[in-house]
């Protein structure tokens, strides 16, 4: 078993042997080493950098203001914890998905404090609301009290100030939602400190009521219930089909490699002909994770077998055109999956394109970069014209999505939403940005990985930073917990 502790995490951390002999981490020093390695190689090789536009309006203000900004932080870092905190503060306030900064160890998973007032919250309808109380906590407010203010700070400013950037990007409704539950614990980031011990207040009907929090001990099984009770988090099994109200319910709660795809598709394969009935199906998208690199072929893998390629091929989006950063870290990106693309011989067999428009793409570079070009732009995939290939799928479908929808699940939506028949319904998903296809860099002190996209899909058809949101009468205003809730509520779309 290769799981360690959280304890056991912090501990390797804050101690290391070098020649036999135990050195402590200065993980200030730390800190400050790694922000500016993360600062100099986003400056140097990132798009948003020489592209003009208000896509890269928020990179080009953040860059030098939030490396300050983090810097004056940095004499508070004194752990693991402490450091990997520091470093998504700086990454999250780029408000671009695909720029990140990750421990590379077993960090604190989405479960963990180190101590709560022994209750949560979820973001619901734009406020906090109560949506967890553990059994025997005294004085708590009641499941659906809203919290109004803690001492002199109301709940919007309190959440802006413990929550945004250091959990996640509160300028977004899924952000804000996935950070709810963590409002009022102790995540152990000594910036914004433990449970609040003032006087909260929190509206229940008609009247506030005053509650004074105490810090209860954290126990794994109940923050595990607290948060599940708070954000729809999918179960162990991330594909699957069942019958529901009497027809299939498709759910694809992961993009990930390691799904199980092959067992899927194969199940997906043996049920076409219902699938395609005209009772119609639902697509369930709720957290369906798209950070993998193969997430969106995944993706238009499913639709593929659903509604064929020969109808799904001229209603995919158009592709436009990309704009490359030209610098040789860049280049050498390419270079780097050129050559790996190179030396399997089943990719060189089955890949035969892919190899050759990698290669066009490293001989770009080295034109541009011959010319000193900052930037060079090439064109994406023709669009391909309806030859009148008939529907396969003669019933409606749901598509069911939230906030965990995101990355590659929302290219997958871009081709959905644009197939006929189909409606989105749920909840906002998350928002993605234009500056695509991570570059992985390890910072100088090996305990963080920098993420950043390379290249810019300036012509993409979606702004930037754009999510989906169901229309008038698919949004759920529910408790989006509540499954027997939202397949009630879903079986009334039809």
């Amino acid at each position: 078993m290769n799981r360690m502790t959280a304890a056991a995490s912090a501990a390797v951390l804050a101690l290391t042997l070098a020649a036999g002999a135990a050195v402590a981490q200065d993980f200030r020093a730390l800190a400050q080493q790694d922000l500016q390695a993360a600062h100099d190689a986003l400056a140097a090789n990132h798009p948003a950098a020489v592209i003009p536009g208000p896509a890269s309006e928020t990179f080009r203000s953040w860059i030098d203001a939030g490396l300050q900004d983090a810097q004056s932080k940095a004499p508070r870092v004194n752990s693991g914890d402490s450091h990997a905190y520091l470093m998504r503060y700086y990454a999250n306030g780029f408000r671009d998905s695909n720029i990140a900064i990750r421990p590379t160890y077993e960090g604190l998973g989405p479960f963990f404090a180190t101590g709560w007032p022994g209750f949560a919250t979820a973001w619901r309808n734009g406020e906090y609301v109560v949506s967890y109380v553990k059994e025997g906590v005294r004085n708590a407010p009641p499941l659906g009290a809203v919290l109004v203010s803690c001492g002199d700070q109301s709940a919007a400013d309190m959440a802006g100030t413990r929550l945004d950037k250091w959990e996640g990007d509160l300028t977004t409704e899924a952000g804000r939602v996935r950070t709810a539950p963590y409002l009022l614990w102790n995540r152990n980031n000594p910036f914004t400190g433990g449970v609040p011990t003032v006087q909260c207040k929190f509206k229940q009907g008609r009247r506030d009521r005053d509650y004074t929090l105490a810090s209860q001990p954290a126990d794994a099984a109940s923050l595990e219930a607290a948060y599940r009770a708070s954000v729809y988090t999918p179960g162990s099994v991330p594909l699957s089909i069942e019958t529901v109200n009497g027809r299939p319910w498709i759910s694809v709660h992961s993009l990930a490699d390691n799904a199980g795809w092959d067992a899927f598709f194969a199940a997906i394969e043996g049920q076409l002909s219902t699938i395609r009935g005209p009772q119609g199906f639902v697509l369930d998208l709720r957290g369906a994770s798209g950070e993998s690199i193969n997430a969106t072929s995944r993706g238009y893998g499913l639709a593929n077998r659903i509604w064929t390629p020969e109808f799904t091929v001229s209603r995919q989006p158009p592709a436009g055109s990309i704009t490359y950063r030209a610098t040789q870290a860049n280049r050498q990106w390419y270079a780097d999956t050129l050559g790996r693309m190179q030396s399997d011989p089943r990719f060189v067999q089955e890949s035969g394109p892919v190899i050759e428009q990698t290669a066009a793409i490293v001989a770009a570079f080295d034109s541009a970069l011959a010319a000193g070009q900052q930037t060079f732009t090439l064109p994406g995939r023709p669009s391909v014209p309806d030859e009148g290939v008939a529907n396969p799928v003669a019933g409606p479908v749901v598509v069911l999505v939230d906030g965990g929808c995101t990355s590659g699940c929302l290219d997958t939506l871009d081709l959905l939403t644009r197939l006929p028949n189909v409606r989105l319904a749920g909840s906002v998903t998350a928002q993605d940005t234009i500056f695509i296809e991570p570059t992985v860099q390890r910072l100088p002190s090996n305990y963080a990985d920098l993420s950043y996209g390379h290249k810019a899909w300036t012509t993409r058809a979606r702004a930037n930073n754009t999510p989906f949101t169901p229309a008038a009468g698919l949004a759920y205003t529910g408790v989006t917990t509540d499954e027997a809730a939202v397949r009630t509520w879903v079986g009334t779309l039809f």
